[in-house]
């Protein structure tokens, strides 16, 4: 079962320095942890280790893949298929992406929701960035007081950005909830 998806747009490449802090937390967050390349990694995340203490009927321990993507590092074609259709990005975020990290949840339950945002923000944390979140239309006008918001875009995919501060806000929403 596929589940939420959320990317972190970054302006340069991230240096090695940062990509081992995010796999030294993933190592440290994580009940299984494979390394699929540098900046790829297979996980499953301790809800907990977030702060995530309700999480219902659910395992505390929810599947990730958390893959850092662009040129020279991997994924450069699923980096470009994903940025084609994006409209240009510096009028709202400042700079053009040419990197992001995709975090990627494998279950669809609300605590899966609540962990992906969570999760980006950690990983934002460590390595800077601007979250790039897609929205249902009746989501935007709820994101766009929230701390942390960048811009948001209104058009055919409607779409937040905004900083780690941001999605940590959002996921203490009521009835928060990100698109698949």
């Amino acid at each position: 079962m596929s589940g939420p998806v959320l990317a972190i747009e970054l302006a340069e490449p991230v240096p090695l320095a940062s990509i081992q802090r995010v796999r030294e937390f993933l190592v440290r967050s994580s009940a299984r942890f494979e390394e699929k390349r540098v900046g790829e990694y297979d996980v499953s995340i301790h809800a907990e280790s977030l702060g995530v203490t309700e999480i219902g009927d659910v395992d505390g321990r929810r599947p990730f893949m958390v893959s850092l993507m662009g040129p020279g590092i991997g994924d450069e074609a699923v980096f470009g298929a994903e940025h084609a259709d994006e409209g240009d990005q510096e009028p709202l975020i400042g700079f053009t992406s040419a990197y992001a990290v995709d975090v990627i949840a494998f279950c669809d339950s609300h605590v899966d929701h609540v962990v992906t945002a969570l999760l980006t923000a950690a990983v934002m944390d460590l390595i800077g960035g601007v979250a790039n979140a897609e929205l249902r239309e009746d989501q935007v006008p709820v994101v766009a007081g929230l701390p942390g918001i960048i811009a948001t875009t209104a058009d055919s995919w409607p779409a937040a950005y905004g900083s780690a501060e941001f999605l940590r806000a959002w996921a203490r929403q009521p009835h928060f909830r990100l698109l698949n």
